[in-house]
């Protein structure tokens, strides 16, 4: 059966998506019109790249950020408005549903707020209370709930309760019961339940002890061993350390609140009548709740709050260490040799061609233990000459600087003009032993694999790193601990937004990389690929029309992401939209060029008035684009490439003095510093503190991951083989 536009416009709910506008533009502070359009291009299945690179008319020029933050509410509502659903149709089904509450739940923007309306409704375990119900004792407690003179004496009322064939001996276990039941009523308040977790956050502190027996076990946990600080200031990166060592069984938490000031209060809450005959009874029930029911429940939803803080504090951090590294500046398409290090089994040596083809590889041996640095010289120049090498990409990991140094030594005694550079290994035998890789190089060994990845590492940083998971490239905190399907999500639409903004070769990327271009995916990637294997290069962008399954939508989303150099037609190597194309004529014809004269040249582009082509159907901001894109056709958002120098002096920890100023490259970025690899195999850490002469608030602010920075020592320790570093001097 079709989709009707209504039912498209709709979600479960039946609520209708341009309703949600009014609410999502005043929260972000955004206008109606430009939150309603990008809700319906989303409705309509957009992608968010292409939305923000092709519909800035429609959004009133509204960048990826904006449009992501649309998009998260939008879903964020969509949920809420399901949750309520089921919610109000649970308590109706239980026949507890009245007027009072229904206002409350459908009035709820928050899922934290709103779980805790549904609480009391939700199904439970069997509790003290729910024994106490099944023994007919909500009547008694309903009195006791009421704290209205009884008129007649305690033991009369409690009479009429007990009842041995319910296992009610007596009027003490009838008691009991119906307190049991008051407690949990108590302590199901919504409102209650809200003001002890605000209490939490502004006086309880955290605290965290070793198990008794782990101190041998537990030395990474040292500085909690015992630990204490204020729940509302406590870091998101101390709170996943405590959090991991909890689960790990190193580590006992517990939230330490001010009881007195705490149960007084609700003393006064729940306990309102003083005359009422079974008063101290009350209170008495009152210092049960807040210990067996109140304590436990707030804890619980303190350390979940803390957890979800902590995370989405690591996300972010990971997917802006992340963003920084696919846009490191390439070192170009040019012909590279890769070399994963080694010392007993040897450097794996292997050579791509300028568009990253594997042509060669060897193994070669001029570190330890052999030391064979004649033959391992005759077979990188052999190499070097044969295919015309430019650049040579040196892994970071074992034997690195080892490797470096051989090799510069061969490079200036030859006297040859290539580029020697360190780049990072993580994730590269990860790659090496995926299927992708396998599938690519399915006769060669897993270490020639990863010095191939190395290579083009160097040449593409961007478009061999989609190939590997995020979480394998070592620019995260704590990513194993988070949630791994909101990381999965929010590195998924980094490196979509990343591959969108570069761009990338219709003729020369991978399955992986083209994935992620708008509109594609994996299915219709593959589809790409093995047309182009069986048909031959593109020439042209509307050949992708032929590729099996890519239908009409997926072409407008990814066909300006998709670059052809040197094909049929100049646009194609551009941004340019395939729907503008028409444009594109108009504008070269009353300039009187031919549109391969107006593409890439800015003088003509200089000439454009761009009021001059605005309509109805492409206003100011697309025209603007348009021309800047024909000046400087396919640009590259990266920055231009630089090679970090490492001190030839310095190849160990064991170098290392204090006051020593090196050069080094960012390779994380967390919320209490960054670390720096300095070229001795371990990573130094910059705090916060240490970042720079000023008062930085986040590291962020001031360094990026691939920055090459200058550091001092500050000091080192071998054993624990860690390296402390400023950047004050």
């Amino acid at each position: 059966m079709a989709v009707t536009e209504t039912e498209r416009n709709q979600d479960t709910t039946g609520i209708s998506n341009s309703e949600y506008a009014p609410l999502i533009a005043k929260e972000l502070s955004l206008p109606q019109k430009g939150v309603k359009a990008v809700l319906q291009l989303l409705a309509d299945g957009n992608t968010i790249p292409f939305i923000a690179r092709y519909r800035k008319e429609a959004t009133g020029g509204m960048d990826e950020t904006v449009l992501r933050s649309i998009e998260d509410r939008w879903q964020l509502q969509k949920t809420l408005d399901a949750r309520k659903a089921f919610i109000l149709k649970t308590i109706a089904q239980q026949d507890r549903l009245n007027a009072q509450l229904q206002q409350q739940i459908e009035a709820c923007q928050d899922l934290t707020e709103l779980e805790l309306l549904y609480e009391p409704f939700k199904p439970k375990r069997r509790t003290r209370a729910t024994i106490a119900r099944e023994q007919d004792l909500e009547p008694l407690a309903e009195i006791l709930w009421q704290q209205q003179p009884l008129g007649e004496s305690k033991k009369a009322v409690l009479s009429r309760y007990v009842d041995p064939d319910k296992e009610v001996p007596d009027a003490q276990t009838a008691l009991q019961g119906a307190l049991d039941i008051v407690a949990e009523r108590w302590s199901e308040d919504a409102t209650r339940r809200r003001w002890l977790i605000e209490q939490a956050f502004q006086y309880a502190r955290i605290h965290s002890r070793v198990k008794r027996g782990k101190q041998e076990q537990a030395t990474q946990y040292q500085q909690y061993f015992e630990h204490s600080e204020p729940v509302g200031k406590v870091p998101g990166h101390r709170v996943l350390a405590m959090l991991r060592g909890a689960a790990e069984k190193m580590l006992a938490l517990s939230i330490a609140f001010q009881h007195d000031h705490e149960l007084n209060r609700l003393k006064q809450e729940c306990v309102t009548n003083r005359n009422f005959e079974f008063h101290q009874e009350l209170l008495q029930t009152v210092e049960d709740c807040f210990q067996r029911l109140l304590m436990p429940a707030t804890e619980t939803s303190v350390f979940q709050r803390l957890r979800e803080s902590a995370e989405r504090e690591a996300i972010e951090v990971f997917g802006k260490n992340l963003r920084d590294l696919l846009m490191a500046p390439p070192a170009g398409l040019r012909p590279t040799m890769g070399i994963d290090p080694g010392f007993r089994t040897g450097c794996k040596v292997a050579v791509v061609d300028a568009t990253g083809e594997f042509i060669e590889s060897a193994t070669i041996y001029p570190t330890p233990p052999r030391n064979d640095q004649a033959t391992a010289e005759q077979t990188v120049l052999k190499l070097i000459r044969q295919h015309q090498v430019e650049l040579i990409s040196i892994g970071n990991g074992t034997a690195s600087r080892e490797t470096e140094s051989f090799v510069r030594d061969l490079i200036q005694r030859h006297d040859l003009s290539i580029t020697v550079t360190m780049v990072s290994e993580a994730g590269a035998s990860i790659y090496s032993a995926s299927e992708q890789a396998a599938a690519e190089f399915p006769q060669l060994d897993l270490t020639i694999r990863s010095a191939i990845s190395i290579a083009r590492r160097l040449q593409d940083p961007l478009a061999e790193l989609v190939k590997t998971d995020p979480k394998s490239i070592g620019v995260g905190q704590y990513q194993h601990d988070v949630n791994q399907t909101e990381l999965k999500r929010c590195l998924d639409r980094i490196v979509e937004s990343c591959v969108n903004q570069v761009g990338v070769d219709l003729n020369t990327a991978s399955i992986p990389l083209l994935s992620y271009v708008a509109g594609i995916g994996p299915k219709l990637a593959a589809n790409i690929v093995q047309h182009r294997q069986s048909i031959g290069r593109f020439d042209r962008r509307e050949q992708l029309n032929k590729v099996p399954k890519l239908g009409k939508k997926a072409f407008q989303q990814a066909a300006g992401f998709l670059r052809i150099p040197s094909g049929e037609n100049p646009l194609d190597a551009s941004a340019v939209h395939p729907e503008r194309y028409a444009l594109v004529e108009k504008i070269a014809r009353n300039l009187k060029v031919s549109l391969p004269n107006l593409v890439g040249s800015r003088d003509i582009c200089q000439r454009i008035k761009p009021a001059d082509f605005v309509s109805d159907d492409c206003g100011l901001l697309t025209i603007t684009d348009i021309i800047e894109e024909l000046a400087k056709p396919g640009r590259d958002p990266r920055s231009e490439f630089r090679s970090v120098k490492f001190n030839d002096q310095i190849k160990e920890m064991a170098d290392l003095k204090p006051n020593l100023i090196l050069e080094g490259i960012v390779t994380n970025v967390t919320h209490f510093g960054a670390f720096v690899d300095i070229g001795v195999h371990q990573d130094g850490l910059v705090h916060i503190s240490q970042l720079s002469n000023e008062y930085v608030s986040d590291p962020s602010l001031v360094v990026s991951v691939g920055q090459i920075v200058k550091v001092k020592v500050q000091e080192v320790d071998l054993d624990r083989k860690r390296i402390s570093l400023t950047r004050k001097f």
